[in-house]
């Protein structure tokens, strides 16, 4: 098979997708943020918040799934490193009155990045939430799952909206 020539890390000479050897890199702190945002009818936020879901505690149930997703991530998304991670965090709170927005952290001191793992994060309590509400309301909706902040590794910090 002729070598496409795409820039991209996860394919080989041979054109064949592969996991990228991190081996030679130097373990440093690496942390990114990541987000995510859940919509639905005002009541349906309201019973969220209420913590008395059909399902159970709505939030914590979320939060929870989403740090167990950031440690799971290697086992979902292909050619990601299973990585040593020092702390993963997700915070969901009520954006305006029919929103539920996430926010995951995750930190690491290792050779590769977390941004896989914090979006993963931001997508489980996503889903979650989703999952935890669906029997009020089957039209909710996940929108703008993105990375917003990152810091670490030879390609320093980035941030959304910067350059």
């Amino acid at each position: 098979m002729r070598r496409m020539e795409s820039g991209l890390s996860h394919v080989g000479p041979d054109g064949h997708a592969r996991m990228v050897d991190v081996g030679d890199k130097p373990v440093t702190r690496r942390s990114a943020v990541a987000s995510a945002r859940v919509v639905m009818r005002p009541e349906t936020l309201r019973l969220a918040l209420s913590g008395e879901g059909p399902k159970g505690p709505v939030i914590e149930t979320a939060r929870i799934a989403g740090i167990q997703a950031a440690k799971r991530t290697s086992d979902l998304v292909p050619f990601c490193h299973p990585l040593p991670i020092d702390a993963a965090d997700v915070r969901i709170e009520a954006r305006g009155d029919d929103a539920l927005a996430i926010t995951a952290q995750v930190d690491a001191t290792w050779r590769t990045g977390v941004e896989m793992e914090a979006l993963t994060a931001a997508a489980a309590a996503a889903l979650t939430l989703i999952d935890m509400l669906k029997a009020v309301e089957k039209g909710l909706v996940v929108e703008t799952l993105q990375l917003e902040q990152k810091s670490g590794g030879r390609s320093g910090p980035w941030r959304r909206g910067e350059r």
